[in-house]
C-alpha cells in the first residue's frame, strides 16, 4: 500500500461564536476568534490517499485529478468566502479548524472513493501553529 499526499490552498473568513452566549463569554472562551467583526485564515489542506500503485502507470492516481476534486468540492466553495455564512457544507456547524476538517472530508469521501484510490487523510493546517488531521474514525 503506498500513501500519496496533494496539497491546495483557500483564503476564508470565519468566526467562532456560540449566539446564546454573552460577547464576553464568547471573547473569554474563542478570544480573538470571537471578532464581531470576523477574522480569517491562508488555510492549506493536505489530502492523502492510499492504494496500490497502477501496474502500467507507476501511479496511485493522477494527481491532477484529485487536484481537480480538492479544487470544485472544497476550494471553490471556501475560497475567499466566510466560512459561517457562505460555505454550504458548513451551514450551522461551528467553524472551527476540528469541524472544517472533518466537513472536508465528508465533501470528499464520495468523490475519491469512486476512482481508483481510497481517502486516508485530511490535514488542514489553520496557521502555522496548528493543524487538525481527519482520518474518518
Amino acid at each position: 500500500m503506498i500513501f500519496i499526499t496533494r496539497k491546495e490552498h483557500f483564503s476564508a473568513a470565519h468566526k467562532l461564536v456560540m449566539e446564546d452566549w454573552s460577547e464576553e463569554k464568547n471573547e473569554e472562551v474563542f478570544g480573538k476568534c470571537a471578532n464581531p467583526n470576523w477574522h480569517g485564515h491562508n488555510y492549506t489542506v493536505y489530502v492523502t490517499v492510499k492504494g496500490e500503485p497502477d501496474a502500467e502507470t507507476g501511479f496511485l492516481e493522477n494527481l491532477r485529478l484529485i487536484s481537480e476534486l480538492i479544487n470544485k468540492h472544497v476550494v471553490e466553495k471556501m475560497d475567499h468566502k466566510n466560512i459561517n455564512l457562505d460555505v454550504d457544507f458548513m451551514k450551522d456547524i461551528m467553524p472551527t479548524t476540528e469541524n472544517i476538517t472533518i466537513a472536508i472530508w465528508n465533501q470528499l469521501k464520495p468523490h475519491i472513493d469512486s476512482i481508483n484510490c481510497e481517502l486516508h487523510c485530511v490535514k488542514l493546517q489553520e496557521t502555522e501553529n496548528n493543524y487538525a488531521e481527519y482520518f474518518g474514525q
